[in-house]
């Protein structure tokens, strides 16, 4: 049998290929951007706490942008959410491309503020979307979608990591702004041209109280998912980079090559993550899964750490350490994606996910800023270890999840 054509194709899947191509070009934007603020305000003389600042409004409008969103796509469909979301980034770069004397701290916040919604925007579209293309009861299938969706995403973030170093290096901040504000432009029209089912309209219109989840599973995988992704960008989103660039003293270059590959490997992980959990034995995760997976992550910093703090081999330990956790909260990731799917109601699906989703921007947010302030003050190895704490209680609250 060949490959189904276009024409082949429901038209409901074909809005959802449509919502997904429109993700992954908003990822490689938001990875680039988010790649150009820190090497470029590290470049200017920031330091670490003012570029983690520079990224606050970012993540409290992700949080803000999640409950409302998800209240927004269950009322109007998700191609309307999807399509504001585009047209916000589009004014966020556009917001940028000025002068370098008018890059003030407060005034990046409020671009960055703009980006935040449009990600999170486009975020829970795309994920919404998944539960009503997977037929009742097909649990597997539906883990294996969650974890191809995602683990594609994270994977174009980290070719926006590597564009970012790249198109500063070779166009600079300004020039960067500009051709990736163009490209998702035409992107947008194409969206606005595409994008005509309203997948995802709840049946009955949803009250705004209804944002606020009332499943006790939803509500506890929210939480670890909170301390999960806190765990990771408390030492990922500036931390890392600065001590790259000033420890090592890579450039640009290596930097976002660096972070780029780690986050596309990252993404290839989450893609495979069924094979790793069970998958071939008919199994899709639990709870058990979700605390097995969590500690065996909570290890791992805790190491780097100690390999610092005895300056034991300090280049292999960042390198090697940073691999191996990459891989295991890959899966981790991929197997908190499946549950809040699988968890969610299938009318007014985005409901669910975007509460959830915005457990998720409050745990990067509580990440990004420690991440300045803890290394600032105490360094990476401080940061490493709050990681650790974080993971232990993400572990330990899977433990009231469904076994």
């Amino acid at each position: 049998m060949g490959l189904l054509s276009l024409k082949d194709l429901s038209p409901q899947i074909k809005q959802y290929l449509v919502i997904t191509g429109n993700y992954w070009a908003f990822t490689l934007t938001d990875g680039a951007l988010r790649m150009l603020v820190v090497l470029y305000f590290h470049q200017l003389g920031y330091g670490p706490l003012n570029i983690a600042m520079l990224f606050l409004f970012y993540e409290i409008f992700g949080v803000i942008t999640n409950l409302v969103g998800g209240w927004l796509g269950a009322r109007l469909g998700l191609n309307k959410t999807m399509n504001i979301g585009l047209a916000m980034q589009i004014i966020a770069l556009a917001m940028l491309a000025v002068p370098a004397e008018m890059l003030t701290v407060i005034y990046v916040m409020c671009a960055q503020a703009l980006s935040g919604i449009a990600k999170d925007l486009n975020k829970m579209s795309a994920k919404s979307s998944i539960k009503l293309l997977v037929p009742e009861g097909a649990e597997g299938k539906l883990y294996q979608w969650v974890a191809i969706l995602t683990g594609s995403k994270n994977t174009l973030k980290g070719v926006g990591f590597f564009l970012g170093g790249l198109l500063l290096t070779l166009l600079e901040f300004k020039g960067a702004i500009i051709l990736m504000a163009s490209l998702l432009g035409i992107v947008w029209i194409l969206s606005l041209i595409a994008l005509k089912e309203d997948l995802g309209k709840a049946k009955s219109k949803p009250k705004f109280t209804d944002i606020f989840s009332k499943s006790s599973a939803i509500n506890t995988l929210s939480a670890a998912r909170l301390f999960l992704f806190g765990a990771r960008d408390v030492w990922f989103v500036v931390a890392l980079p600065v001590f790259l660039a000033v420890t090592f003293n890579w450039d640009h270059w290596w930097v976002g090559g660096f972070m780029a590959s780690w986050v596309i490997g990252y993404g290839i992980v989450q893609s495979f993550a069924p094979y790793f959990t069970g998958k071939k034995q008919g199994k899709v995760p639990t709870g058990k899964g979700a605390f097995l997976w969590a500690s065996y992550l909570t290890l791992i910093p805790a190491a780097i750490a100690l390999a610092l703090h005895f300056d034991f081999f300090i280049h292999a330990s960042i390198i090697v350490g940073l691999l191996i956790f990459g891989a295991v909260f890959a899966i981790n990731s991929s197997l908190h994606s499946y549950l809040i799917v699988s968890y969610a109601g299938s009318d007014g699906v985005s409901l669910d996910v975007g509460f959830y989703y915005m457990a998720n921007a409050m745990g990067r947010l509580v990440g990004t800023v420690l991440s300045g302030w803890i290394y600032q003050e105490y360094g990476l190895e401080a940061c490493l270890w709050v990681s650790s704490l974080f993971l232990a209680i993400a572990s330990l609250l899977s433990l009231r999840l469904k076994q």
